[in-house]
Order: C-alpha cells, then structure tokens, then sequence
C-alpha cells in the first residue's frame, strides 16, 4: 500500500494517512506475517504543531485510540506523509527545515520510532510517496523545483540519498506517485501545469527524465495539484485545480510515456471547483475526487479498458457532499 498525501502550494493543511490491513510478503514489520493482518492505522502530519499523530482504529466503532507516545516529533512544517507497502515504515516531508524524517511502524501499536535523523531534502519538500517495492522513496520539492530520491534500508527503515543528487522537476512540484511496476515516477507541476515522467533505475534508485520526444513533460489542465495511477498501471488521472476537471492518459508500460485520453471521449472529464485531491478505489472501479472549492466529491465509473470516467449519475448523490475546502482524499490500501 504505497500512501502519498501532499500539500497544495499556498494552502497548509494537516495531513491524514490510513492504513489498512498491511502485510508484506517478506513477513512484514514486527509481530506482522503474510496472512496476519494489522489493525488499521490512522497518521496526522500536523503542520503547525510540528509532530504526527498515530491512531489505531476501533474495528468494531470506529473510534480513534492514540497511539502510545502521540503525537511523535517531526521536523518544521511537516506537509507529507508516506508508508512503505509492507507497512513498516513511515517517512514525513518538512516543508520548514527541508528534510525528511524515516520512522519503524509498530504493526500493533501503531507506535512511531525513528529511524535514525532526519535527511536532508531539496527546498520546501511538499510530496512523498514510496514505490511499490518498497525499496525507494521520492520527494518532490516545491521550492527549489526538483526530485529528491532515497534509497530504503528494508531491516531499518532508515534513507540515504541517492548519488548524484536532486533532478529537476517542473515549476512548483506538489504531487508525486510511483508506478505499479516501480518503473516510473511521475509528479505534479502545479506553475507550469504538466507533469514530469522519469525512468527509476531498479538497482539504485536513480532518476532519468524521459526524453522529450516522448512528449515529457506531458501537459495537464491549469494549476494540476494531484495524481492517481490505475492499480493495473495502465492510466494516470491528474486533478487540475484551475480548470475544474481530470486529465486522463494512457501509460506505455515499456517507456512509461503518457497519452493524453482523446478528447472525443470527454477528456479532460469535468470536476467540481477547484479539485485538490484524486484517489482510485481498491477494486479500481471507481475514481474520487475532492473538490476545495465546491466542498464536495466527484464520483465517476472508471472503464479499465479504455481508461474513460463516467461521472455517477446525479440521482446517486453524485457530487457527494464534504466538509469545507476539502483537499486530500484516500481509499484503503490507494494513496
């Protein structure tokens, strides 16, 4: 379950993360093995007060416990958050002192340790996801336009930076994912409204940008603030924030390169006001996203064979009523 929650440039906001059931094939974290599931987890980056805070959920209420010892310390402005896929580690962005901090997950507890001191990031780190292999970890930084990537110490937890540092992103990176595979990274660049492809090297964890004749960056709607790749690796879906929709592509799983969806088609597919947040749904039937501006969540069918959304129709309840200026969204075991 590889999490990615992130910040919108301008706008902080505390950062919530679910887990749900992890378990990994290596016999997962503490007191964790393949076919023992945890409980679920809930994570709060809590920008303003520095620290996460850990939750375990109540499976038969659904109330919140804290966790032993929470909230936890974090570094200045922490913006986001990560898990890696075996649910062992946890890894926060801070967007204050530029650096990322690496914690060993409790799988019973939900307990945050660090793991060793916090690394150094590029200029206000905003995004973090982990792939899916759970061998690497990637930061986008909004202030200096780049891509930090780490190597993961699977017995520790603990990140190194990857030689030959930061590459460069696009303008105001803000939103990042890995690919099913652990091919591809791709991230969000909210001021120059595209979206960035590289090639991970699987032995070290390096980033190569994909050529530009393969179209990288790719181009997305005005002010793009979030990005959500189909469990089956074959579409990517970014939520444009300026122009209220959905841009959809096809990915080419040899080259990673993405193809804009036909507009014929729909595409981009409408949104309500200001989409902030895009998540798919486990079963990868359907494709959510929270809108800021409008308060409420667009729902749509996701066909996995051509990639098309379809929005619910209206009598459903679609768009869903929220909270006010809703900005991350998430399913169980979907960033």
């Amino acid at each position: 379950m590889n999490m990615n929650v992130r910040m919108m440039s301008g706008l902080m906001v505390p950062m919530l993360l679910l887990l749900s059931g992890c378990t990994g094939g290596d016999g997962g974290p503490a007191g964790v093995r393949e076919g023992t599931a945890a409980p679920a987890i809930v994570y709060v980056a809590n920008n303003g007060s520095n620290t996460v805070s850990g939750y375990t959920i109540n499976a038969t209420t659904g109330a919140l416990v804290a966790a032993t010892g929470s909230p936890f310390a974090a570094g200045t402005n922490p913006a986001a958050v990560a898990v890696s896929s075996n649910g062992a580690f946890a890894f926060v962005a801070n967007s204050g002192s530029n650096n990322v901090s690496a914690y060993t997950i409790n799988a019973t507890t939900g307990v945050l340790t660090a793991a060793g001191a916090a690394v150094a990031a590029g200029t206000n780190p905003s995004a973090i996801t982990v792939s899916p292999n759970g061998a690497f970890a990637f930061v986008a930084n909004s202030g200096s336009n780049n891509v930090s990537a780490y190597t993961i110490n699977s017995t520790t937890g603990a990140l190194t930076a990857v030689a030959g540092g930061a590459v460069a992103a696009g303008t105001t990176p803000v939103a990042a994912a890995v690919s099913a595979n652990s091919s591809f990274l791709y991230v969000v660049n909210q001021g120059s409204n595209n979206v960035s492809a590289y090639a991970i090297d699987a032995g070290t964890g390096a980033l190569t940008a994909l050529a530009g004749g393969t179209g990288n960056p790719f181009a997305a709607g005005t002010a793009p603030v979030g990005i959500a790749i189909a469990p089956n690796g074959s579409f990517v879906y970014v939520a444009n924030s300026g122009t209220n929709n959905v841009s959809a592509y096809s990915v080419n799983i040899g080259t990673g390169a993405l193809t804009a969806l036909a507009g014929g088609i729909g595409n981009p597919f409408a949104a309500g006001t200001t989409p902030a947040g895009i998540t798919i749904a486990p079963n990868a039937a359907f494709v959510y996203v929270a809108n800021g501006g409008s308060n409420d969540v667009s729902a749509y069918t996701l066909d996995s064979g051509t990639g098309v959304l379809t929005a619910l129709a209206g009598g459903t309840g679609n768009p869903f009523a929220a909270g006010t200026s809703p900005s991350g969204i998430a399913t169980p075991g979907r960033p």
